[in-house]
């Protein structure tokens, strides 16, 4: 089993550790509602592309 041959420094790992980043998520304004919401998703007030969307009938 393979061992490392030194201890990792803290510069060394916080420097190989900057690229694990959470990117910000996308957002974008809402004309119909006035509001923003992320993009792909219906908004809270129930819109999505401009458009009402209705919840889905029960198969019962």
């Amino acid at each position: 089993m393979a061992v490392p041959a030194r201890r990792t420094s803290k510069a060394k790992k916080n420097k190989r550790r900057t690229h694990y980043k959470v990117a910000a998520p996308t957002v974008k304004f809402d004309e119909t509602t006035g509001d923003y919401s992320r993009s792909h998703r219906v908004s809270l007030k129930g819109y999505y592309k401009g458009r009402k969307i209705e919840k889905a009938a029960s198969a019962e």
